[in-house]
């Protein structure tokens, strides 16, 4: 097994728990036969999986008060509010948008540049403050600032965790608002609109780069088909790797991934739309995770929430892993060749050979001597014309059309997410 093929490392907490030993023996022999199975499908089935997530829980004990995550500021002073008289949405520009990028920004929400241009970027940090803060459905955000919401959202109030005093950065991720949030000494740095797994079935063909699981020790991408479950399972979790750029992995192509629960990454991308869409891993908006990285170091904690129980509750349960696709086929195909040799005609010009007449007069002069008419003599030849029929020669070649098909053996894979 590869170094990194070990499930990520678990909170110091969870290790002076008496079932830890347990639990950790029970997994490691399951892992390994997930590892080491090889092609074997009978080594590799699904309920090994649900044992570790079952044995897994729970890890953690669930703290006897959660904070909620937004808390009143107390102040004597008094506040002072500017009003807006329109509606913001997108395209529309002035001061009023620099203010409400401005607040927003203050509170942790990432609007983009602070330049009173309502923009894609701000519309997205609205949408997340419109799902965590007013409670709005994950897929009902309008994007828009009102001049009530503007009002309200100039209170005195500040974005709290809901698990202080954890590891000194921590990272909570909240499934039911489809929001994720950075904390460094229970400050919010970064809290963005996010897109987590369907929890849907899927089965498509995917590109694993070299490094990633399923490709750990390639050295050349790797394209085949593979199923999988589309779940972000709640827990308490670790970060244990990270890569600059672009990644393929089985989950998907990732920008700037770091890595919490085995393939499953908290990663930039292009669609990140108001619902989930992803296959396990947490979208976030491409502009976004070029500075996520910095905000975060390996052992840091991630919470994630799935709106059913407390994190703490399942412990750290790995993702369904995926399995090679029964009905996938790598189907290399030569294309067509047709080669026509362009049709070749060779007409033998019509040739016609006339011979003009011939005329050869014979006389013979009588002698001097005899008084002898004069005798004349016409030879004419005539050669009838000759004529070639015109040859017409067509010559075409088709090479017969190849198709090479090669069905790949279905065979059971380790954990990809």
């Amino acid at each position: 097994m590869h170094p990194d093929d070990r499930p990520p490392p678990r909170s110091p907490a969870a290790q002076w728990l008496p079932a830890a030993a347990a639990v950790g023996v029970l997994a490691t022999v399951i892992i390994a036969g997930v590892a080491l199975g090889g092609g074997n499908e009978e080594s590799v089935a699904p309920a090994p999986v649900q044992q570790a997530t079952e044995a897994a829980a729970p890890l953690l004990t669930v703290p006897e008060s959660v904070p909620e995550v937004i808390a009143t500021v107390e102040t004597t002073a008094p506040v002072t509010k500017s009003q807006l008289d329109r509606t913001l949405s997108k395209g529309v520009a002035g001061g009023d948008v620099q203010e409400v990028q401005q607040r927003l920004t203050d509170l942790g929400f990432a609007p983009g540049p602070i330049d009173g241009i309502y923009g894609d970027e701000t519309i997205k940090a609205v949408w997340a403050y419109e799902k965590l803060v007013l409670g709005v459905p994950s897929s009902q955000p309008t994007g828009q600032v009102s001049p009530e919401m503007w009002d309200a959202m100039q209170e005195p109030f500040v974005i709290q965790p809901r698990r202080p005093n954890s590891t000194p950065n921590h990272t909570e991720v909240y499934l039911p608002e489809q929001v994720l949030a950075v904390f460094q000494d229970d400050e919010p740095v970064l809290i963005t609109h996010m897109s987590s797994g369907t929890n849907e079935e899927w089965c498509e063909e995917v590109t694993i780069s070299p490094g990633e699981y399923g490709n750990r020790d390639g050295e050349e991408p790797i394209v085949r088909g593979e199923c999988g479950i589309s779940n972000t399972p709640g827990g308490v979790f670790e970060f244990y790797r990270q890569v600059e750029g672009i990644r393929d992995s089985a989950l998907g192509s990732m920008w700037n991934p770091v890595y919490f629960n085995y393939g499953i990454a908290i990663h930039g991308a292009l669609n990140v739309p108001l619902q989930p869409a992803s296959h396990g891993c947490i979208r976030i908006p491409l502009n976004i995770s070029e500075g996520l990285q910095d905000l975060m170091d390996m052992g840091d904690q991630v919470f994630v929430w799935d709106g059913v129980k407390e994190p703490e509750e399942y412990g750290a349960p790995p993702p369904t892993f995926n399995w090679l696709d029964p009905n996938y086929e790598t189907t290399t195909t030569i294309p067509e060749s047709t080669t026509t040799v362009p049709e070749s005609t060779t007409t033998v010009p019509e040739s016609e050979t006339t011979a003009p007449p011939a005329t050869v007069p014979a006389t013979t002069p009588a002698p001097d001597t005899t008084d002898a008419p004069v005798v004349t003599t016409e030879v004419t030849t005539t050669t009838e014309p000759v004529t070639t029929d015109p040859v017409e020669t067509t010559t075409t070649t088709v090479a017969p059309e190849a198709t090479t098909t090669t069905t790949t053996t279905t065979t059971l894979v380790g954990p990809d997410g």
